[in-house]
């Protein structure tokens, strides 16, 4: 008989941690590119510096372990890059992340020639994906940005 119980207690206290992690009105992290700018590269490939300001709209803190993102402009994938040096950010609190990307260059020139096919165009679409790990207990956060990037007039968020 005790037999039976060890393996059904593990089981229930494995379904509770389970429930624990579930957090009910977790919103998800707002991600936003404060800064972008070019840095030196070894190669041919080239490279930049993305500032993401986090904004943590959730009573528990939000320990990173990892990110990945990647960012469109007009549907082609130009950059994607991944960290795991992130700060804790506090619970209603906000942080700043520093990331290297590299640039996919075979997107970018189809990109670019999309883009002299089009030169009438005055506005540019771009969006940000990123994927946010919490750790193994928790799920990933997967949040987007999307916006147009005016080739005339400041840049406008949607």
């Amino acid at each position: 008989m005790k037999k039976i119980y060890i393996p059904l207690l593990f089981l229930f206290l494995l379904l509770i941690s389970g429930c624990a992690t579930l957090q009910p009105g977790y919103e998800s992290p707002v991600v936003s590119i404060t800064s972008f700018k070019a840095i030196p590269s070894q190669g041919l490939t080239p490279q930049f510096q993305i500032h993401l300001h986090i904004i943590n709209p959730n009573r528990a803190p939000l320990d990173l372990k990892g990110i990945s993102y990647t960012i469109f402009l007009e549907g082609h994938k130009i950059m994607m890059g991944v960290s795991n040096t992130l700060p804790l950010i506090e619970a209603y609190g906000e942080g700043d992340v520093v990331l290297n990307a590299s640039v996919d260059l075979f997107s970018s020139i189809k990109f670019f020639t999309d883009l002299m096919r089009n030169q009438k165009k005055h506005q540019i679409s771009y969006s940000l994906v990123a994927k946010l790990d919490a750790g193994a207990l928790h799920p990933l956060i997967r949040t987007a940005k999307k916006g147009q990037i005016s080739l005339r007039q400041p840049l406008q968020d949607q």
